[in-house]
């Protein structure tokens, strides 16, 4: 990012003490992500983490993907994966990794632990491994196979290398302590036999490293000196420096935070995935996936999500966010950076009778209402317009105080109007409303003073484009769908999408560039969506102007 906040936080001043004692005398880090799905919100901690640590104590990060699972990993996710990183605001430089360049070392590591009779070749399936572990209170039992030979093992993982052995049949465990009370040290596996193709080494192995043996190695073969990981990871850190202990390389130091969850989302990539493969949403950026991808093309900055990280903190408990103060983060940033313009969802046509038929007047709107540098701007007032149609009501009740037969009403920037009368069709459904002006009122003020309480935005039905809108909400009804009783899908909202095909929008918006965003007055926050053609305008709604979902989130909290 181009401006560095210095930040504390636990981990921060772990760095500072690493620095005061001469344990390292720089700071490197590393974001590993695995390419086998988008990135989502959830990652972005670790992101802001891993590269505002390094950019805070004038070190470097470098982007390295922990590709050792071929079966789910594609070139896709590295190119989006990029691409959202540098849309955030970082930039690894020269510094891109991946895991399997260091296969052949990785090899060369597994080789010398064999040799040191602390690997070896195991035959039991991966079922059998689970039941000779052990659980947390009871030891494991050793594997008949644990005593081979130095020799034969190397033989084993040889033929294993060359692919003589079928999925499953044998692998490479590392020789520990099956009765340690650290779980992960009971002779975790280092290799597995997978005939697949990777998607950057084709088809030269077909036996692949366990995270576990991948990622610390690659941590030291790249210099990393402070390798920040999730709180998940904290029970892993005992094999993570045993590994690079009876290697004898450099030692990186593993720091672990929490993750966090927010309501009303998923965040595992096997349930996105799920998502996106069974027909849920349209593909990893569906602007009701939390995926960066889904929330740039909602119109979310990357200002606001880092912003919302930001408050988000750092600690060593898993924390669950309310939605809602993710949606006051975006409001906030949009009510900040978006022009104003109208747009009409629902058009109801208005005729001013009393208005001159070929009259075009330019009426002139401020951009910004709290930002007067922005200028502003002339919208095209004629005597056919459209309003909202939830903006007249036939018959008003109470608290209506919009236009109504006989009412009168303030033209956002135009004139006051008073309805007259109410046209329909043969079904009795109203098709538009006839008003008059009082034309002493150009600009929306009576000069007697009087008070009008409604105020309705507008287009001029001859200036209007034509546009689709997609009103997008929130994806989830229950606020913890992967807790909640059934399979998560069963809480997929079904009004988490709604297409309008008739909305107007001024004419102001002909050009406007794909991903730009707008304060439809009155409506809510929208982006164009890449969707648009010459023809078509499309808009994403990103957020409403109101929290519609704030007494709904009470009495989840009851």
């Amino acid at each position: 990012m181009s401006e560095v906040n210095e930040l504390s936080d636990f981990i921060r001043d772990m760095i500072k003490e690493d620095l005061a004692t001469g344990r390292f005398d720089r700071v490197q880090t590393r974001f590993p992500p695995e390419p086998n799905g988008y990135l989502h919100i959830g990652h972005v901690k670790a992101i802001a983490m891993d590269f505002g640590v390094a950019e805070q104590f004038n070190g470097v990060c470098s982007l390295r993907f922990d590709d050792t699972n071929p079966a789910k990993e594609e070139e896709e996710y590295v190119d989006a994966i990029m691409e959202d990183i540098r849309w955030l605001g970082y930039d690894w430089e020269d510094r891109l990794f991946f895991a399997s360049d260091y296969f052949d070392q990785l090899y060369e590591f597994a080789l010398e632990m064999i040799k040191a009779g602390k690997a070896y070749v195991d035959d039991l399936s991966a079922d059998e491994i689970r039941e000779y572990r052990g659980t947390l209170t009871e030891p494991g039992k050793d594997s008949p196979h644990r005593n081979r030979s130095v020799e034969e093992n190397l033989e084993l993982f040889e033929r294993m290398k060359e692919g003589e052995f079928e999925k499953g049949a044998r692998v490479l465990r590392a020789k520990i302590d099956m009765a340690s009370p650290h779980i992960n040290l009971r002779d975790p596996v280092m290799y597995r036999i997978l005939h697949e193709e990777h998607h950057r080494t084709g088809d030269k192995w077909c036996i692949y490293p366990m995270y576990d043996w991948a990622h610390g190695q690659s941590d030291s073969m790249e210099g990393v000196t402070h390798s920040l990981c999730s709180i998940e990871y904290k029970n892993h850190r005992p094999l993570y420096d045993w590994f690079l202990d009876q290697l004898g390389i450099f030692h990186p130091q593993q720091i672990e935070f929490a993750r966090f969850n927010m309501t009303y989302t998923v965040m595992s990539k096997r349930r996105l995935v799920r998502l996106v493969k069974e027909g849920y949403v349209h593909g990893w950026d569906d602007p009701r996936m939390i995926t960066l991808a889904g929330m740039r093309r909602a119109g979310i900055s990357p200002e606001a999500i880092i912003k919302f990280i930001e408050h988000v903190g750092v600690g060593l408990s898993l924390s669950t966010i309310q939605h809602s103060k993710f949606d006051h983060f975006v409001r906030d940033d949009l009510n900040q950076r978006t022009n104003r313009v109208n747009g009409v969802l629902k058009p109801l046509k208005v005729v001013l009778t009393n208005y001159p038929d070929d009259q075009v007047e330019m009426m002139e709107f401020p951009n910004h209402p709290d930002d007067p540098s922005r200028g502003v701007r002339e919208v095209p007032f004629t005597r056919e317009l459209y309003i909202e149609e939830g903006d007249f009501m036939e018959e008003p009740h109470k608290k209506f105080w919009r236009l109504a037969p006989g009412r009168e009403v303030r033209l956002r920037y135009g004139y006051l109007i008073t309805c007259t009368d109410v046209i329909k069709d043969g079904k009795g459904e109203i098709v538009e409303i006839h008003c008059t002006i009082d034309p002493d009122t150009r600009g929306g003020n009576a000069p007697d003073g009087r008070r009008v309480k409604g105020t309705l935005h507008w287009v001029s039905a001859s200036h209007a484009l034509d546009a689709e809108v997609r009103l997008y909400d929130r994806l989830f009804t229950h606020p913890f769908p992967k807790e909640a009783e059934g399979d998560f899908t069963d809480y997929i909202n079904p009004d988490s999408l709604q297409v309008i095909e008739n909305a107007k929008v001024e004419p102001s918006l002909k050009d406007a560039p794909v991903g730009n965003s707008y304060q439809f007055e009155r409506v809510g926050y929208f982006c164009v969506d890449p969707d648009t053609t010459d023809e078509k305008l499309v808009f994403n709604r990103t957020i409403a102007l109101r929290d519609s979902w704030a007494k709904i989130e009470k009495q989840f909290q009851k």
